[in-house]
């Protein structure tokens, strides 16, 4: 029997009706949680449908409650978690794990501490759509890109960083006689950093003098190709995966012969 849950509840395979259906039912489940999450902040909706917003939230609140607690039983028919204790607790501190406990934990501190701080928790209801990665194929593409090109990925989000603090420092020397209020301290001067290098330019900050304008202008034509790199990376990368995988899909998993139809 832990064995099928653990089947059912994990990606099954294309024949597994079982697995499929609970699958698309908790899929399902998710969206309409994230939907009711925007419509509950509409205040006229709230006052009119607030009693039904509550009572599909427990019901939700339960099914992921069960699913959870059949997660953490089952998971030990994996043998990466085969042991009966420290095998249950990896797969509790397991990113996934950790996704399933967020989309349940704010209803029960919301429920037994009545405490107003505990009141944010209910952001942390959005995690729910997180759990889309366990049954989504897109989203688990993506998470093994970001992961085969995390060094890449970090060695521009560094450059970013560097760029960006310098850009906010040399504009500050420039602009702060000028402007002093809009550009009080680096610490300041990064709103228009940011601003700049994405190429945003909200306008609220902006430089005046001669100079500034000049580095301005510098900074915002290598923000347009630092900014660039990152989407040439993830191209490049998923094209390598879904190539990868069309390899993968024309070896015979018993022989390793090729299998493509020609």
């Amino acid at each position: 029997m832990k064995q099928r849950v653990y089947e059912i509840l994990e990606v099954g395979d294309e024949g597994d009706r079982v697995s499929r259906a609970v699958d698309l039912f908790i899929l399902i489940l998710i969206e309409l949680n994230v939907f009711c999450v925007v419509l509950v902040t509409v205040q006229p909706l709230n006052e009119l449908w607030g009693i039904y917003f509550e009572k599909f939230e427990v019901f939700s609140v339960s099914v992921f409650s069960i699913e959870y607690l059949l997660r953490v039983w089952s998971c030990t028919a994996n043998p990466k978690y085969a042991h009966p204790i420290l095998g249950r607790l990896r797969f509790m501190m397991s990113p996934l794990g950790l996704i399933d406990l967020l989309a349940i934990l704010p209803f029960f501190l919301m429920t037994f501490l009545d405490l107003r701080f505990l009141r944010a928790a209910r952001l942390f209801r959005l995690f729910r759509v997180l759990k889309f990665t366990r049954y989504s194929s897109v989203m688990n593409t993506f998470a093994r890109v970001i992961k085969a090109k995390k060094e890449e990925l970090l060695t521009i989000l560094s450059l970013m960083l560097l760029l960006l603090l310098f850009a906010s420092a040399l504009i500050y020397f420039v602009e702060n006689e000028s402007q002093p209020d809009s550009f009080s301290s680096i610490p300041a001067a990064l709103w228009w950093g940011v601003a700049t290098l994405t190429t945003v330019g909200y306008g609220d900050i902006y430089p005046v003098t001669g100079l500034g304008k000049l580095i301005a202008s510098t900074i915002a034509i290598m923000g347009i190709v630092l900014f660039a790199l990152p989407a040439g990376i993830m191209g490049s990368a998923f094209l390598e995966d879904l190539q990868s995988r069309k390899r993968q899909l024309s070896v015979c998993p018993h022989c390793g012969n090729d299998i493509t139809l020609t």
